[in-house]
């Protein structure tokens, strides 16, 4: 690479023979303090890092390019050549329409005025990736490396009239801060790896005396905040006089005071304590409370005024809890990975992240985690205003920490420039150290203890869990809070849980947290993948084109089964749905839980295209569940039932112990839950009330008993259990199946057998076959309940399949309720079962087929039906014919697969040759068929 010393030497001749070039392109300083540099600027790409020669001006920079802006975004580099392929790279992530990784040189003409020469500018780039080095008239005036904070330089004694500025921009990577690029500071992950600069850009007037920063620190029970405000003297001699310090809240005055400060050297502290008064209002998420604190100092001719914007709120962790000004919060949260497909990059107003945090708050959430990045200043802005509570952590999610000095020091400067930048928002509640780390602990905890001890507003973590033995397990000495996937006492999240346990709605994850004194996180939960939104393809019109979603339409295209998209999505999203309520009411169930972090809300187009949101990339509901409907059990108020399964017979009774969570910050005094026990056509099976005397502030549980007789229930049905506090709209809701408790299977006409050489038998005789075989024996895919976990391409070692997709109408489930997806009376019935693969045989239609994750796409099916010979066939690949006693959901599909097939509906139209049913089953069914066949009826 070449030295600042040949790049100031190169660049002065371009200056000094290129000025014709550029008539007309510069910006003329107004007699304001500052000189936005926003607009046209020159570039030049320099690929091979050889730096702009003269010579080549001409050639080089004759292209523009806007500024604030990307080199992505202005359609510069090198041109996406890839096809929509279900392959990679392309079903990785989205992919950039332009991308260029290198050095990157932008040039403009400004002009001083007489008011600002010879004085001192500094100029601010509010974003970068990586380094910048600027040059003014061909003197090299700095380089800045950071991914966090803006770059700023300090230029002095430029005379009136016309000068020019160059910045040389260098988006490789620098440090050793990811494994594989993933973190979300700097990857092509979500955000890509973009050149140019994309916030504020401008020359600031600096005066001889000026206010570097402000720091505040509120002190609720004191009604005050201390303030720091560090001061740059220039002026080469001591300087005293007056600072004002004075305070708004939404636009209205506070209160202002008068002060003498002192400073003898060029550089200097003043520190005071200023108090709001009797008034002052507290900030929280139902009462975002922002002051502004505006200082303005005066020495003589010397003046300068600053402000910046605080909020009075006390974080703790006292009793193993989050408390807020005293009081116990609780974090319901989703990650931000810098997911934003128009631009690749995030926004810097106000506006973009008011889609995000608006989103997020209209689905109940109130805590984002800014993974393995920090956002600007306008995302802190917003989190104020709105009232959330953030999560923002170092650019690293590294396996080897500590094992590069050159690393470990790039990040401690990151911290202390989080602190300056962004120290003071009150959204800003919780720091973690990166994700999911491995490597040195020492070197963390050294980092977050000095940290701790010199701003105690925030609570700290030494990372976002770990893989790594005593990381991830248990928190470390010196945590402030903890968040993680399990203990050594077990799972806190359903992932490890929900596919192995029946469903039940009773528990909670306490066990797994004895002994944990710091409030706990979990960590991640969710991640169930949802089938592609293919009509989301249109909405990519910026500099990210989707061709992994591109590719996934294709591949159904060409294989007949696109007219299924939209059946796919809608049932794998309702499944995952189910799956994410039961997620967060059994965080809400845990009285030792802090919060929960969702993967995702919205979904994740990276990292193999991980589509598990209830929303698009977007923030853009997929229409799968309303808002409201997911307020209902995420929200500040939650009513909650205990039950112990979701499947019931007709002779039992529902018995449940309502409960509730309040997190609104105080007791909901004197209310009445109501509660309803009713059919799907709204008929009242069982209804009652309970009274509470008060709603304390946390989990409650046992308010009161709900017991509903089910003896009046005569057939299969589908009940909703709904409970509320009355007088207020939260209310929430949960399903039952009830199945008559004596149901007599008769077979009738239907041969039902486990043996695929029997049925053939039969079916040559031109008799109705039900074939159940052995789903151990059957070729296939492992049954399971909840579907594929992040993202089949990042895993493809799971089974893969993305839930059930059937026809409640058709005849053949006339005896079994259900909806066109699973839910959790399927639970049974997938885990015992092994899913077929109809690709390689005659067409058939599936009465209940199961959804292929969108990588493989293929033709999937539970249970079908066929012509086979002079016979006709339903086969079943999920066991519906053994322990029935023990398994009434499978009995109740039995019964009413045989009413089916007993009547004369059942008329398969597509036909199937022995040969390909034989194909269906694995070598032990032939072994089997030597024994005698087994008739099961």
């Amino acid at each position: 690479m070449k030295t600042k010393a040949y790049y100031a030497a190169i660049l002065m001749g371009l200056v000094l023979s290129a000025a014709s070039a550029t008539q007309g392109f510069g910006e003329k300083v107004s007699s304001t303090k500052a000189l936005t540099l926003a607009g046209e600027w020159r570039y030049a790409l320099d690929k091979n890092d050889v730096g702009v020669a003269q010579k080549w001006y001409d050639s080089l920079f004759v292209g523009r390019i806007a500024l604030p802006g990307t080199l992505d975004g202005a359609g510069i580099g090198n041109p996406n050549m890839l096809l929509p392929k279900l392959e990679k790279p392309q079903i990785l992530h989205l992919t950039r329409k332009f991308s260029y990784v290198g050095p990157a040189w932008y040039v403009k003409e400004f002009v001083v005025t007489k008011d600002w020469a010879n004085k001192e500018l500094v100029l601010n780039l509010e974003r970068v990736l990586w380094t910048s080095d600027v040059w003014v008239d061909g003197t090299f005036v700095g380089e800045s490396k950071s991914l966090v904070a803006p770059h700023r330089y300090t230029i002095s004694g430029l005379s009136a009239g016309k000068h020019r500025i160059a910045i040389r921009i260098d988006n490789r990577k620098q440090f050793d801060i990811s494994v594989n690029d993933m973190a979300h500071a700097y990857t092509n992950e979500t955000q890509v790896m973009w050149n140019g600069v994309i916030g504020d850009l401008s020359l600031q007037l600096k005066d001889k005396l000026s206010v570097k920063s402000i720091s505040v620190f509120p002190d609720i029970e004191k009604k005050g905040v201390r303030v720091i405000v560090d001061v740059a003297n220039e002026t080469g001699k001591p300087v005293s006089g007056t600072v004002k310090f004075s305070a708004s809240l939404k636009g209205i005055p506070v209160r202002a005071t008068t002060e003498k400060f002192a400073i003898s050297g060029n550089h200097g502290k003043i520190e005071s304590f200023y108090s709001l008064g009797n008034d002052a209002a507290l900030w929280n998420e139902f009462n975002p409370n922002v002051y502004t604190l505006s200082v303005a100092l005066n020495s003589g001719k010397l003046s300068d005024k600053a402000s910046t914007t605080f909020g009075m709120r006390r974080l703790s962790n006292e009793n193993g809890y989050l408390q807020l000004n005293g009081t116990r919060i609780f974090l319901r949260g989703t990650l931000e990975c810098c997911i934003f497909p128009l631009t690749g990059n995030p926004p810097m107003d106000k506006a973009g992240w008011q889609k995000v945090f608006g989103a997020a708050k209209q689905w109940g959430l109130n805590h984002l985690r800014f993974h393995s990045w920090c956002p600007p200043q306008a995302a802190f802005e917003v989190a104020d205003e709105m009232g959330f509570y953030l999560q923002i952590e170092l650019p690293l999610w590294s396996l080897t920490v500590g094992k590069d000095t050159a690393t470990t020091h790039f990040l401690e400067h990151e911290a202390q420039r989080i602190v300056a930048e962004y120290g003071n928002h009150p959204s800003f509640c919780l720091w973690s150290m990166g994700n999911e780390l491995e490597g040195d602990a020492n070197i963390l905890s050294s980092l977050m203890s000095s940290l701790k001890a010199q701003d105690p507003r925030h609570l700290y973590t030494t990372t976002t869990f770990s893989f790594q033995k005593g990381l991830g397990t248990a928190p470390q000495p010196n945590d402030d809070f903890f968040v993680t996937q399990w203990t050594n006492n077990g799972w806190i999240r359903g992932q490890g849980i929900f596919n192995c346990e029946p469903p039940s709605f009773d528990k909670s994850y306490s066990k797994p947290l004895r002994g944990v004194t710091v409030p706990v996180i979990s960590h991640e939960i969710g991640q169930y993948s949802v089938y592609p939104n293919l009509k989301e393809i249109e909405k990519y019109t910026g500099s990210l084109i989707p061709l992994n979603l591109m590719a996934v339409k294709a591949d159904l295209e060409r294989k007949g089964l696109l007219h299924k998209a939209d059946d796919f999505l809608h049932a794998s999203g309702k499944l995952a749905a189910i799956l994410y309520k039961e997620e967060i009411e059994r965080a809400l169930k845990t009285p030792e839980f802090s919060g929960f972090q969702l993967l995702d809300l919205h979904d994740f187009p990276g990292q193999g295209t991980a589509l598990v949101g209830l929303l698009d990339a977007f923030w853009d509901s997929k229409g799968i569940v309303t808002p409201n409907e997911f307020k209902a059990f995420c929200g500040p108020v939650v009513p909650l039932a205990n039950f112990p399964k979701a499947v019931y017979l007709s002779s039992d009774t529902l018995t449940a112990a309502a409960a509730i969570a309040n997190f609104t910050g105080k007791p909901i005094a004197q209310k009445r839950l109501a509660w309803t026990l009713s059919s799907s056509s709204n008929e009242v099976v069982a209804s009652g009330t309970i009274d509470a005397s008060s709603l304390a502030v946390g989990y409650t549980a046992n308010i009161g008993k709900i017991e509903a007789p089910l003896q009046s229930i005569g057939k299969a049905q589908q009940l909703t259990l709904r409970l509320g506090v009355e007088g207020t709209p939260y209310q929430n809701s949960w399903s039952i199946w009830v199945y008559p408790s004596k149901l007599k299977i008769n077979a009738g006409e239907v041969v039902v057998t486990t043996d695929v050489q029997a049925a053939q038998k039969a079916l040559a005789e031109g008799r109705k076959v039900l074939l159940n075989p052995r789903w151990k024996e059957i070729k296939g895919i492992e049954g399971k309940f909840v579907p594929v976990f992040w993202s089949p391409v990042h895993f493809p070692k799971q089974a893969g399949t993305m839930g059930v997709l059937c026809n409640p109408n058709h005849p053949a489930l006339a005896s079994f309720p259900t909806e066109p997806f699973a839910d959790w009376q399927w639970w049974d019935l997938n885990i015992n079962s092994t899913t077929v693969i109809l690709d390689s045989i005659s067409t058939v239609t599936p009465l209940v087929e199961m959804i292929d994750n969108f990588v493989n796409n293929r033709h999937l099916a539970s249970i079908f039906e066929a012509k086979v010979g002079k016979g006709t066939l339903m086969f079943s690949s999920i066991d519906v014919t053994s322990d029935l006693e023990k398994r009434p959901v499978a009995r109740q599909l039995l019964y009413s697969l045989l009413s089916y097939m007993n009547g004369s509906a059942f008329d398969p139209q597509h036909e199937l040759r022995p040969d390909e049913l034989a194909k269906l089953t694995t070598s032990k069914t032939e072994e089997n068929a030597k024994k005698k066949s087994e008739d099961i009826y």
